[in-house]
C-alpha cells in the first residue's frame, strides 16, 4: 500500500472515529468554501495551494496531536520520501546558506517560474548574529553546529528535517522545503553548511 494511499485511510478512519471533527466539518467546509471565493489563480499561485492533503489533514483534525502510532507510521512513510544527495555531500558553502535564508522571494504570481526561490528562515528562526529581526515560531538556530557539531549524522539530520520537517514530527509548522520542490538540492546543502560549518557566523 503506498503512503498517499495509507494516509488516506488513515485520515477517513479517524474522522470517522472522532464525532467532534464530525461536527465541526461543516464550519471547516463553509471556511474553506470563503477562502476559496478569494484565492484565484494567477500564474504560478495557483488556488490549489488552499487546498490540504491527506497528512495535513490528520494534523488539522486533530489539533496537531494525532495518535501516537499513526504519527509514528506517516512519519517514517515521509522518511522514506526524503530524498539525500546521490554524492552523499551534505554541506554546501555557508554563505550562500545565509542569502538563502534571508531571502523570501519566490512562488508568488510575480514571481517568474522556475527562478531559485528563497527559504525565508529567519521569519521563524534567529540564526546569525548579525540580523537582529527574526521571528519565534521556530527555535533559535544561534550556536547550532557549536552546540551539536557536524558529524555526519548531525548533517544528515539537518538536511533531512529541511527537506521534510514532517518526517521527524507529523505536524511540524516547519514548510517541506523540498519534498514541495521549494528549495533544490544544492540549497539545501548550503543551509546545512550555514549551520553546521564551524566558520559560518552562527558557530561563533
Amino acid at each position: 500500500m503506498n503512503a498517499t494511499i495509507r494516509i488516506s485511510i488513515l485520515a477517513a478512519a479517524m474522522i470517522a472515529a472522532a464525532p467532534a471533527a464530525l461536527a465541526d466539518s461543516d464550519h471547516r467546509a463553509k471556511a474553506l468554501a470563503m477562502m476559496k471565493q478569494d484565492f484565484v489563480t494567477k500564474g504560478q499561485a495557483t488556488a490549489d495551494r488552499v487546498s490540504e492533503d491527506g497528512l495535513q489533514a490528520i494534523c488539522n483534525r486533530t489539533g496537531n496531536k494525532p495518535p501516537e502510532k499513526i504519527a509514528q507510521r506517516l512519519e517514517a512513510d515521509q522518511m522514506a520520501a526524503v530524498k539525500y544527495p546521490a554524492d552523499g555531500k551534505l554541506m554546501g558553502d555557508w554563505k550562500a546558506g545565509e542569502k538563502i535564508a534571508q531571502s523570501g522571494r519566490g512562488f508568488t504570481w510575480s514571481d517568474e517560474p522556475g527562478l531559485p526561490v528563497g527559504g525565508n528562515c529567519y521569519n521563524c528562526h534567529q540564526i546569525a548574529p548579525k540580523e537582529t529581526s527574526f521571528g519565534t515560531v521556530g527555535p533559535s538556530l544561534f550556536h547550532f553546529g557549536k552546540l551539536r557539531g557536524n558529524t555526519a549524522d548531525m548533517q544528515k539530520y539537518v538536511y533531512g528535517k529541511i527537506y521534510n520537517a514532517k518526517s521527524f514530527s507529523l505536524c511540524s509548522e516547519m514548510p517541506r522545503f523540498g519534498h514541495i520542490g521549494a528549495l533544490k538540492e544544492a540549497q539545501i546543502k548550503h543551509l546545512v553548511a550555514l549551520l553546521l560549518d564551524p566558520e559560518s557566523p552562527v558557530n561563533k
